[in-house]
This record gives structure tokens, sequence and C-alpha cells, in this order.
């Protein structure tokens, strides 16, 4: 046989507190997060391209880029690309 006791309310609001205590750390570690370098972005997007199996050029890492930028959700991320978009197009 299988009893069940019936949780206690205090114990509930215990968990609840630890679940949003744990959601807050999470959250500040995340924010905390520092952008990836230049080099490592530029890298992670020949990636994608010689993966996707189209031929390096700064047209294709310039596409690459304006659809990151276009998904950024944070200003700093946007400010990155967008320097990286500078970078292909500065002499």
């Amino acid at each position: 046989m299988c009893f069940s006791a019936p949780i206690q309310p205090e114990f509930a609001m215990l968990q609840t507190l630890t679940a949003n205590s744990l959601n807050k750390e999470v959250i500040a570690y995340f924010s905390r997060a520092v952008m990836p370098s230049q080099q490592e972005t530029l890298g992670a997007i020949v990636v994608e391209v010689l993966r996707s199996g189209r031929t390096l050029s700064r047209k294709a890492i310039c596409l690459r880029l304006m659809a990151r930028l276009e998904k950024a959700s944070l200003p700093e991320e946007e400010q990155h690309l967008q320097e990286l978009v500078g970078l292909l197009f500065s002499e």
C-alpha cells in the first residue's frame, strides 16, 4: 500500500520560494555573462558558413551577421554585431 501524505502549506511555500530564488540566481548568472569576443563570433560564423556548404566570402559573413543582428535581444549584442559589420566594410 502506498500512502501519500498531504503536502503541508509551509513546505509548499518553501518549495516555491526556493524555486523562485533559484530562478533569480540563474537569471543573474546569465546576465553577468560576457559577450563573446569579435574573434569568437566571427569564428562561429565562419564555421556556420562552411558547414552550410557555401563559399566563404565577405557577403556570406555579412548575411550571417545581419541575420544574427535581427535576432539580437540585448542592446550590447546589437552593438557587438554592428561593430563586426562595420569591420567588414572598413579599410
